[in-house]
Protein backbone atom coordinates (compact mmCIF):
# COMPACT_ATOMS: atom_id res chain seq x y z
CA UNK A 1 0.00 0.00 0.00
CA UNK A 2 1.44 3.31 -0.71
CA UNK A 3 -0.24 6.79 0.41
CA UNK A 4 0.67 10.55 -1.25
CA UNK A 5 0.01 13.95 0.07
CA UNK A 6 -1.40 16.23 -1.46
CA UNK A 7 -1.36 19.66 -0.55
CA UNK A 8 -5.04 21.47 -0.58
CA UNK A 9 -5.37 25.42 -0.65
CA UNK A 10 -8.64 26.96 0.61
CA UNK A 11 -9.18 30.68 -0.85
CA UNK A 12 -12.18 32.71 -0.80
CA UNK A 13 -12.92 33.32 -4.54
CA UNK A 14 -9.62 33.20 -5.97
CA UNK A 15 -8.38 29.60 -6.60
CA UNK A 16 -8.77 29.31 -10.04
CA UNK A 17 -6.75 32.55 -10.51
CA UNK A 18 -4.17 30.16 -8.29
CA UNK A 19 -4.99 26.89 -10.00
CA UNK A 20 -4.24 28.94 -13.44
CA UNK A 21 -1.19 30.78 -11.25
CA UNK A 22 0.21 27.33 -10.33
CA UNK A 23 -0.57 25.61 -13.59
CA UNK A 24 1.53 28.16 -15.49
CA UNK A 25 4.53 27.86 -13.14
CA UNK A 26 4.62 24.42 -12.62
CA UNK A 27 3.16 23.22 -15.71
CA UNK A 28 0.57 20.28 -16.36
CA UNK A 29 -3.10 20.08 -16.25
CA UNK A 30 -5.80 22.20 -14.30
CA UNK A 31 -9.08 20.54 -13.30
CA UNK A 32 -11.61 23.18 -12.23
CA UNK A 33 -15.68 22.13 -10.96
CA UNK A 34 -17.40 25.22 -9.76
CA UNK A 35 -20.47 25.93 -7.74
CA UNK A 36 -22.54 25.99 -10.99
CA UNK A 37 -21.25 22.69 -12.42
CA UNK A 38 -22.46 20.81 -9.02
CA UNK A 39 -25.93 22.76 -8.80
CA UNK A 40 -24.86 24.27 -5.41
CA UNK A 41 -25.28 27.93 -6.40
CA UNK A 42 -26.51 29.55 -2.80
CA UNK A 43 -24.95 32.89 -3.87
CA UNK A 44 -25.11 34.30 -7.52
CA UNK A 45 -21.57 36.00 -6.79
CA UNK A 46 -19.87 32.58 -6.06
CA UNK A 47 -21.59 30.77 -9.01
CA UNK A 48 -18.05 30.34 -10.86
CA UNK A 49 -16.38 30.15 -7.64
CA UNK A 50 -14.23 26.59 -7.36
CA UNK A 51 -15.59 23.56 -5.45
CA UNK A 52 -13.21 21.59 -6.31
CA UNK A 53 -9.75 22.01 -8.23
CA UNK A 54 -6.53 20.65 -8.80
CA UNK A 55 -3.50 21.25 -10.52
CA UNK A 56 -1.42 17.51 -11.68
CA UNK A 57 1.70 17.78 -13.65
CA UNK A 58 3.93 15.08 -15.37
CA UNK A 59 6.31 16.04 -13.03
CA UNK A 60 5.04 14.97 -9.93
CA UNK A 61 3.51 18.30 -8.97
CA UNK A 62 0.12 18.30 -7.55
CA UNK A 63 -1.73 20.73 -5.92
CA UNK A 64 -5.71 21.02 -5.02
CA UNK A 65 -7.75 23.86 -4.21
CA UNK A 66 -11.16 25.37 -3.66
CA UNK A 67 -13.35 28.32 -2.44
CA UNK A 68 -14.90 28.68 0.93
CA UNK A 69 -17.92 29.60 0.70
CA UNK A 70 -19.67 32.72 1.95
CA UNK A 71 -21.66 31.08 4.23
CA UNK A 72 -18.51 29.01 6.11
CA UNK A 73 -16.19 30.91 7.99
CA UNK A 74 -12.96 31.00 6.10
CA UNK A 75 -9.31 33.00 8.06
CA UNK A 76 -6.50 32.54 5.53
CA UNK A 77 -4.50 32.44 8.39
CA UNK A 78 -0.91 32.94 8.94
CA UNK A 79 1.45 30.58 8.89
CA UNK A 80 -0.75 27.77 8.97
CA UNK A 81 0.93 25.89 6.18
CA UNK A 82 4.15 25.61 3.46
CA UNK A 83 3.91 23.96 0.40
CA UNK A 84 7.21 22.46 -0.58
CA UNK A 85 8.66 21.50 -3.73
CA UNK A 86 11.60 19.57 -3.44
CA UNK A 87 13.46 18.53 -6.49
CA UNK A 88 17.00 17.05 -7.43
CA UNK A 89 17.94 19.58 -10.07
CA UNK A 90 19.10 22.68 -9.30
CA UNK A 91 18.73 24.54 -13.09
CA UNK A 92 14.60 22.96 -12.99
CA UNK A 93 14.25 24.46 -9.29
CA UNK A 94 15.71 27.74 -10.13
CA UNK A 95 13.61 28.04 -13.26
CA UNK A 96 10.54 27.03 -10.86
CA UNK A 97 11.64 29.96 -8.37
CA UNK A 98 12.08 32.51 -11.34
CA UNK A 99 8.36 31.80 -12.21
CA UNK A 100 6.94 31.74 -8.98
CA UNK A 101 9.09 34.61 -7.32
CA UNK A 102 6.90 37.07 -9.79
CA UNK A 103 4.51 39.11 -7.63
CA UNK A 104 5.84 37.33 -4.33
CA UNK A 105 7.35 38.35 -0.99
CA UNK A 106 10.73 36.36 -0.31
CA UNK A 107 11.17 35.42 3.20
CA UNK A 108 14.40 33.57 2.13
CA UNK A 109 16.65 34.29 -1.71
CA UNK A 110 17.30 31.48 -3.24
CA UNK A 111 20.58 30.00 -2.40
CA UNK A 112 22.49 27.38 -0.60
CA UNK A 113 21.94 26.59 3.17
CA UNK A 114 23.29 24.05 5.35
CA UNK A 115 20.70 21.56 4.72
CA UNK A 116 20.51 21.80 1.03
CA UNK A 117 22.51 23.10 -2.08
CA UNK A 118 19.88 25.66 -2.87
CA UNK A 119 17.45 26.30 -0.17
CA UNK A 120 14.38 29.45 -0.85
CA UNK A 121 11.10 30.18 1.03
CA UNK A 122 8.41 33.09 -0.63
CA UNK A 123 4.89 34.23 0.12
CA UNK A 124 2.96 34.35 -3.53
CA UNK A 125 0.41 36.95 -3.88
CA UNK A 126 -2.55 34.93 -2.79
CA UNK A 127 -0.92 34.36 0.73
CA UNK A 128 1.01 30.70 0.38
CA UNK A 129 4.33 30.54 1.76
CA UNK A 130 6.43 28.11 -0.95
CA UNK A 131 9.63 26.54 0.10
CA UNK A 132 11.34 25.02 -2.96
CA UNK A 133 14.68 23.27 -2.32
CA UNK A 134 17.28 20.86 -3.93
CA UNK A 135 17.48 17.64 -2.03
CA UNK A 136 20.95 16.42 -0.52
CA UNK A 137 21.66 13.03 0.69
CA UNK A 138 21.26 12.86 4.26
CA UNK A 139 24.61 13.55 5.94
CA UNK A 140 25.72 15.52 3.33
Amino acid sequence: MSVTTTTHLNFRGQAREALDHYRSVFGGRATVVTYKDMGEVRHEDEADWVVWGEVTGDNGFHVMAYDVPSQLPWDQGTSSYFVSVRGEDTDEVTALWEKLVAGSTVVQPLGSSPWAPLYGMLTDRFGVTWVLDVTAPYGG
